[in-house]
């Protein structure tokens, strides 16, 4: 009848097909010309039948053989390159293919519900997928601040099952760092040139160097101070930071937000020692929110949208928000539609929809690179 083994190697869907036709066990094995104990071993899978059982089965049931009896799936497992750190045995991760690297993102902090490709098995890391691998290779990274690109990645498997966007978040020098490593395909960033007043550009020149590529623009922002609901200390300024019982939450060095408040406390002369909370450090635009919303911070710096539910809000400055690829990441499935995307009307509706959201440029080129020799 089969032989008996300590994991089936095969799936029994006998009780099902059974079920359907109305059959009891009893009267199945009789068609058959089984016992009924064999019926209930087969669909408990105590029992792998061989050829002619299975024959037997699937003709009493007017059922083929395959649809009865199927191989379990095999766990599908890849080196990948970690993206930063130590990965531990059991850490989930999303994953995609940059280059010819498989490259394994953890999903840590505010990520850790977010739904996994895989998950390591080892700290080399090796990676079991839950996903098929076609589905990696149509997967591009991009990593930003902009709380708005969840809803750009959405829009981009709305338009095309080929291509998956994930936006990973980070401020812009994690952004630069990450495409400078070759474990993103995107880098988004706000990085306002000092000297010049320009957006991205000198940034995007240096990164992209060794790789040529494009600076295409997301949107541009209205920045300035979050503040509680109603400004209550009448907060207006940055001089407004040098005042006495005043507490600030600060955005981390290398974000857009951090230089913007560094070049402002410049201008007024003062000193970034001088302010409570410029040491309070936390890693996003809704975070800062949160703080003062919630009473931690009188104010810090970031966007007019997310200051909207729950904060008031000061304006200080516009800041422009764009995205660096490189020239080899252009022919991406998922790159090709990101692009197509922003050129919709339908996605700049949306976006303008957000407060302080300018999309008059969204989708434009702002700058080209080659190699440089």
């Amino acid at each position: 009848m089969g032989r008996r083994t300590e994991a089936a190697e095969l799936q029994s869907k006998v009780r099902a097909a059974r079920v359907a036709k109305g059959l009891s066990q009893h009267r199945l094995a009789g068609l058959a010309g089984l016992t009924r104990q064999a019926i209930v071993a087969i669909e408990a899978g105590h029992y792998t039948p061989n050829t002619s059982v299975a024959l037997r089965i699937g003709q009493a049931l007017a059922c083929r053989v395959e649809d009865l009896f199927v191989l379990p799936e095999l766990p599908v497992e890849r080196r990948a390159i970690l993206a930063a750190g130590r990965c531990e045995p059991g850490t989930r991760v999303v994953l995609g293919t940059v280059g010819d690297r498989l490259v394994a993102h953890p999903l840590d902090g505010g990520r850790l519900f977010a739904p996994a490709d895989g998950v390591a098995t080892s700290s080399a890391p090796d990676v079991r997928l839950f996903i098929p691998p076609e589905q990696v290779e149509r997967t591009a990274f991009l990593v930003g601040c902009d709380p708005s690109l969840g809803l750009l990645a959405s829009w981009v498997s709305r338009r095309s099952a080929d291509a998956r966007l994930v936006w990973l978040p980070g401020s812009s020098q994690v952004a630069l760092d990450a495409l400078r490593r070759s474990t993103v395909h995107v880098a988004g960033i706000h990085l306002r040139n000092a000297r010049t007043g320009e957006f991205n550009v000198e940034h995007a020149r240096r990164a992209l160097a060794k790789t040529g590529g494009v600076v295409v623009t997301y949107a541009g922002w209205e920045q300035g101070f979050i503040v509680r609901r109603g400004n209550p200390k009448k907060l207006g300024s940055v001089a407004d930071l040098a005042r006495r019982g005043i507490r600030l939450v600060n955005r981390e060095p290398g974000s857009g937000s951090r230089a913007l408040l560094d070049q402002l406390l410049e201008g007024a002369c003062i000193p970034p020692e001088t302010i409570a909370g410029y040491d309070h450090v936390v890693g996003s635009h809704m975070a800062v929110a949160r703080a003062v919303a919630d009473g931690i911070a009188d104010l810090g710096i970031g966007l007019r949208a997310v200051a909207r539910a729950e904060c008031g809000f000061v304006p200080l400055a516009d800041a422009r928000f764009d995205f660096i690829i490189p020239r080899q990441h252009m022919d991406h499935p998922a790159i090709k539609v990101l692009l197509d995307v922003m050129q919709s009307a339908s996605l700049r509706a949306e976006l303008s929809a957000l407060p302080g959201y300018d999309v008059s440029d969204t989708g434009s080129t702002r700058a080209r690179f080659d190699v440089v020799a």
